[in-house]
């Protein structure tokens, strides 16, 4: 009874410290959910914050004209007479959230009398949409930590509190298309060269039975056996031809980031007893293969959406090879001269390297560069047991991580989102790393009557200063590029909306701005100018341009003022003879208020009226900073009381105006009916 009772007491607390194992992994995934939520709601909020016009220049423009009735503007890198990218991702991720805007509308508007087709839903929908398929990349990067028995809980978690993920990958860049697509390649080559070490292990270990086999009927035994193993050379071909070649027409640099993927996976098993280079050879000529059906669809896509091809000439058979664009070959013999990149800004071929990486990445991106650093002296030094297997996971990740930058660094124009993809090799090697903090201690334990003892981990942690880095580093990233820089472009356009849709339909508004990236017009829905229109009765007729905007971007203030004051005189001219209404608008960022202000008194034009409209907050220009004077007016003061007290208010009004120079100001300007005049 004695050893039962022992028994008993020995099975609850096994059991106990089972369930207390089993919910500590529960709550080790807690962060990770947290983190994705967190990308979600923030992607829903919306984020305000404009990182670079090709987030919606290079998307959402392109296509609200294609499924709206509105008047956009085009870049030029989609001109029908030379375009140099392709529209398929984009039709996708920006098309689909848009063609059922224009399904949903017409029912919102008769049962609700509520329009969705507002900047809120414009941008949010395919932000939503990218946002949902970023986590494609979050499966991948689990799925490869379990294939290679990595730590999944503390990779995916930093992989998530990463603001390349939280903010670029939610926004509509070619390049977040980019990260995806490269991390389901990453992903796929791994599974292939896990797939392919297995089958070949064996295949050796069979080869080298048959080779020893003394009989005939050993042998053929052996054969039997190694015909039997599962194929794997040519696994997942299709998948990885059609990823490899959508990802180059999504951006032509996906070429760098493919290039490790593919060679590796090219690789698989050479050296080994069964694989050789013939097998190399046929797995190029068949990714080759399989990726001509894709390449023959996007460009047949292309073509007709560029014009180029018609069906009137299919029909006809009247096709040649000017009907067809491959947009991959027009970017590169674009970007191959320097002159077109000099417009873009040509930097140092370094940046990438050393400002790049750690802006993005901060402390992981220099812990990564300082074990590869290593690496390359154990190189030199031939210390070739301190490296990994050449056909190892962590050889493709850091070929994936170093390559692409290396390659696109060649090239002179280098921004940080064109690395962006490099995040699942870097984290996947070094998040281990700078959370470094588990202590392990072993619990043993008993198991019912058996004398069979089993270990268990338990892990204890502690965060450490490079994990505190890395998360105050992605908070303040996430805060600037989220919501601050350029942030108040995104309610300008709340408030051009309403002021179009509330104006008398003959007044035109004429919009300035200074110190501000391009505004998106799409997400204005101003009417359609081109279009021709039929009446009822079948008169053709076209609306009239009612909203006109010219973006000064960092002219002289001298420059800006006279064009400011030679539009009020020609609207004061069109308005007393055409009797055409208007409105002229001038945003600028707060700090540079003073400065056109003082400019605009000192040549004699007192008498313009300005008013304030709106100040739009937060909202940062780099190319115009807030300006920081503080004065301490203390050393002509002897009494410390005073001193102290003039420093308090001094110290209070400056952070008050430091404060409120962060907005963007929007003045409506107006010239008096009396005079008219010409600058």
């Amino acid at each position: 009874m004695k050893v039962n009772h022992e028994n008993n007491v020995n099975n609850n607390d096994n059991n106990k410290f089972k369930n207390k194992v089993n919910n500590n992994s529960k709550y080790k995934n807690l962060p990770y959910w947290i983190l994705a939520s967190l990308r979600v709601f923030l992607t829903l909020l919306p984020q305000t914050g404009y990182i670079h016009p090709d987030e919606y220049f290079q998307s959402i423009e392109v296509i609200a004209g294609d499924r709206f009735d509105i008047d956009v503007y085009k870049p030029w890198e989609y001109n029908t007479t030379f375009p140099i990218r392709s529209t398929l991702i984009s039709q996708i991720i920006v098309g689909v959230p848009y063609s059922l805007m224009n399904i949903i509308t017409p029912y919102l508007n008769n049962y609700f009398q509520y329009s969705i087709k507002t900047p809120y839903f414009l941008i949010v929908l395919p932000r939503l949409l990218i946002c949902l398929l970023s986590f494609i990349s979050d499966y991948c990067l689990y799925k490869i930590c379990n294939i290679y028995h990595q730590n999944y809980h503390v990779i995916l978690s930093t992989f998530a509190s990463s603001y390349v993920m939280i903010i670029y990958a939610t926004h509509t860049f070619s390049n977040s298309i980019e990260l995806i697509l490269n991390s389901i390649l990453i992903y796929y080559v791994s599974k292939c060269m896990a797939y392919s070490e297995k089958i070949i292990l064996q295949s050796d270990i069979i080869a080298e039975c048959y080779d020893k086999a003394p009989t005939i009927v050993e042998r053929v035994k052996y054969y039997k056996l190694r015909s039997s193993l599962p194929s794997h050379s040519l696994k997942h071909c299709l998948i990885l031809s059609t990823i490899t070649i959508i990802g180059i027409f999504n951006r032509p640099t996906f070429v760098a980031f493919a290039l490790p993927s593919i060679f590796f996976w090219l690789q698989r098993g050479l050296g080994s007893k069964t694989i050789g280079f013939l097998d190399f050879h046929i797995r190029i000529i068949i990714f080759v293969l399989s990726s001509i059906p894709i390449i023959i669809l996007i460009i047949i896509y292309d073509s007709f959406y560029f014009g180029y091809l018609t069906l009137d000439e299919i029909i006809k058979f009247d096709i040649g090879m000017k009907n067809f664009v491959v947009t991959p070959v027009n970017f590169l013999r674009y970007n191959s001269a320097s002159s077109n990149l000099a417009k873009h800004g040509l930097h140092s071929r370094w940046l990438h390297f050393a400002i790049n990486v750690p802006l993005l990445y901060n402390v992981l991106g220099i812990v990564g560069f300082i074990i590869i650093i290593r690496m390359i002296y154990s190189i030199s030094r031939k210390r070739w047991l301190e490296l990994p297997r050449v056909q190892s996971i962590e050889s493709l990740m850091i070929a994936c991580f170093i390559i692409p930058i290396g390659i696109l660094s060649l090239f002179p124009h280098q921004e940080p989102r064109f690395i962006i993809p490099t995040i699942l090799p870097l984290v996947f090697l070094f998040a281990p790393i700078i959370t470094n903090n588990i202590k392990v201690t072993t619990i043993e334990y008993n198991n019912n009557n058996n004398t069979t003892t089993y270990v268990c981990q338990k892990e204890k942690k502690k965060i450490n200063k490079l994990q505190c880095i890395w998360w105050f580093i992605n908070f303040i990233m996430i805060i600037f590029y989220g919501f601050i820089h350029q942030g108040g472009v995104y309610p300008l356009t709340n408030y051009l909306v309403k002021e179009l849709r509330s104006k008398p339909d003959i007044t035109h508004v004429h919009l300035f701005t200074s110190y501000t990236y391009s505004i998106p017009t799409g997400l204005i829905q101003l009417r359609n100018t081109k279009k021709t229109y039929y009446s009822s009765d079948k008169h053709r007729y076209k609306l009239t341009q009612d909203f006109y905007l010219y973006e000064k971007g960092n002219e002289d203030t001298s420059m800006v003022f006279k064009s400011i004051f030679n539009k009020l005189n020609e609207c004061e001219i069109k308005y007393q003879k055409k009797k055409i209404p208007y409105r002229l608008y001038y945003a600028l960022p707060v700090n540079y208020f003073r400065e056109f202000i003082e400019y605009a008194f000192l040549n004699g034009t007192k008498n313009l009226n300005y008013q304030t409209v709106n100040i739009f907050y937060p909202h940062l220009t780099i190319e115009k900073l807030p300006n920081i004077n503080f004065h301490l007016d203390c050393f002509i003061i002897e009494r410390p009381d005073i001193c102290i007290e003039k420093l308090t208010y001094n110290l209070s009004n400056f952070l008050t105006q430091f404060i409120e120079s962060f907005g963007l100001l929007l003045l409506r300007i107006e010239l008096p009916h009396s005079s008219i005049e010409i600058a």
